[in-house]
């Protein structure tokens, strides 16, 4: 993925990963357009980085996904990238479940079908280009999951298995697909717990190692930041069961 001369599109784009990437990117000279839910966040963000553009977008409901992409096309002809940020995570008994499954089927909607329906709905506009990438937003937590948050695990894997067979399904197009795999991040993903966790890394130095690989390393498909790597790789390097076991231990400890 080239750094400058792009229209990139992050949804989720005005606070946490989302707002740090939009940025950076920004910095370097890119069109970036945040999109999300919440106005006065994407405008917060947008007055802080003056020549940033801002879009509204529900990305849980297939017919605002398809209006919004008519739209992106209309105002954004040179779209190029589009970087699928926007999640949810929620802590879930499954011992005590309601019987709805409002919290489950949320979290599959925002984090899993919003970037399928959205990918498909921006693909056409982005084969056009000269140059076009997808970037998709798993988890470290795709690879060893954290028990507390059985349902947001489920869909990084299943982001993960989808960027794997879409990257070879455009293998003959000029749209390429890169998987961003953050670790435990300070942001307000999970509250502000989170956000001061010091057990968290620090949302400025993801971005800037992020950034760091996407310069360095442009053959890249996954972004692995050093701290995501015992996650990334916790089947390859031993008993993955008893590297579950100690890192939701000491995940409940913390808590």
């Amino acid at each position: 993925m080239k750094l400058t001369g792009n229209t990139i599109l992050i949804t989720g784009g005005g606070s946490g990963i989302g707002r740090g990437l939009a940025e950076a990117f920004h910095t370097l000279g890119n069109t970036v357009i945040v999109a999300g839910r919440r106005r006065q966040v994407l405008e917060e963000t947008t007055s802080a980085n003056p020549g940033m553009r801002s879009a509204q977008l529900d990305i849980e409901s297939a017919k605002s996904i398809r209006a919004f992409a008519a739209t992106m096309a209309k105002e954004y002809p040179a779209l190029n990238v589009v970087i699928h940020n926007a999640g949810i995570m929620r802590p879930e008994n499954l011992l005590e479940q309601a019987e709805e499954l409002r919290d489950a089927e949320a979290i599959i909607t925002t984090n899993l079908l919003g970037p399928i329906r959205l990918t498909a709905a921006l693909l056409p506009q982005l084969k056009k280009q000269p140059a076009a990438t997808i970037m998709t937003v798993s988890s470290g937590l795709a690879y060893l999951p954290m028990a507390l948050t059985p349902t947001y695990c489920a869909t990084k894997a299943a982001i993960h298995s989808y960027s794997m067979t879409l990257r070879y399904q455009l293998r003959g197009t000029k749209v390429d697909v890169l998987e961003l795999v953050p670790p435990y991040v300070q942001t307000e993903l999970m509250g502000s717990r989170q956000a001061n966790d010091p057990r968290a890394m620090p949302l400025k130095d993801y971005i800037a190692e992020t950034m760091k690989i996407l310069k360095e390393q442009p053959q890249a498909k996954e972004i692995l930041v050093q701290r995501v790597l015992p996650l990334r790789f916790a089947e390859k390097n031993g008993d993955v069961y008893e590297a579950f076991q100690g890192f939701n231990e000491a995940m409940a400890a913390g808590h």
